[in-house]
């Protein structure tokens, strides 16, 4: 995937963002981060043909995205937003089965690879003994992870994820995001998904992009492209930046 010279604004106001340029590597983990409001989830959003750009466009497998119709895009591309919603009477199965709809005509459906879809995905997120339960019955954890679920259903190489961990407490933050990695490293999907932690996108991610006021600021590899000068000039904070045998790069907040 190819993001070339993508311009946009929301009703014609100043722009979210500006000429942006960036490739996903197939197979790899793509982490975009950035302080609030650098653009990370309007980018991430047009990526999955949820917002049109001014300018430039998004190639996939060599086609542009506006090309794509929306049931050949879903096969594709999954993406958990950040926020989402279903009726607290749904059971988790019947959410889960959603996923299936790109694969649905009005004159036919394939109910066993329907059945063996969802039967993989409620076993690979654990939540194969919550399939009766209904989605009010479960916690932050759970529920993000029938979402993941749901979209993993639509079978596609490309799967992305807008802060998956934002309102999961420290325990359901490292569960989603080490169901992710192993999904990446088990099936070579290709994640791309937003952050707000540094730490947790340096540990998770293959390739890193950093936005600023609406551009990428620097696109690369973790190791190579976070540094203490890299940290003052986006968020303007002072850091300490480690790297030990055990812990791999982490980065420590000093103050401003």
């Amino acid at each position: 995937m190819e993001i070339k010279n993508i311009t946009y604004s929301y009703h014609d106001k100043k722009n979210v963002l500006e000429n942006v340029n960036a490739g996903i590597e197939l197979g790899k983990i793509t982490t975009i981060i950035g302080p609030n409001g650098s653009g990370k989830s309007t980018l991430l959003g047009i990526m999955a043909k949820h917002y049109t750009p001014r300018k430039g466009n998004v190639i996939l497998d060599g086609k542009g995205l506006s090309a794509y119709k929306s049931k050949e895009l879903a096969k594709k591309i999954a993406i958990v937003n950040q926020q989402n919603s279903a009726p607290n009477d749904l059971t988790v199965e019947k959410l889960v089965s959603y996923g299936r709809l790109p694969y649905k005509t009005i004159f036919s459906s394939d109910k066993d690879a329907d059945k063996e879809a969802i039967e993989w995905v409620l076993s690979e997120t654990n939540i194969q003994h919550k399939r009766h339960e209904t989605i009010d019955q479960l916690s932050g954890g759970e529920r993000q992870r029938v979402w993941i679920a749901m979209s993993l259903a639509q079978q596609t190489p490309f799967l992305f994820l807008d802060e998956p961990t934002t309102y999961l407490d420290i325990y359901y933050q490292y569960e989603v995001l080490d169901l992710i990695n192993r999904l990446n490293k088990e099936y070579e999907m290709t994640i791309v998904m937003v952050l707000h932690d540094i730490n947790q996108a340096i540990r998770y991610s293959d390739k890193i992009i950093v936005m600023k006021n609406g551009t990428v600021f620097v696109h690369g590899d973790p190791d190579t492209i976070i540094t203490v000068d890299l940290m003052k000039e986006v968020y303007g904070i002072d850091m300490m930046i480690k790297n030990e045998k055990d812990t791999g790069l982490y980065t420590i907040p000093i103050g401003i």
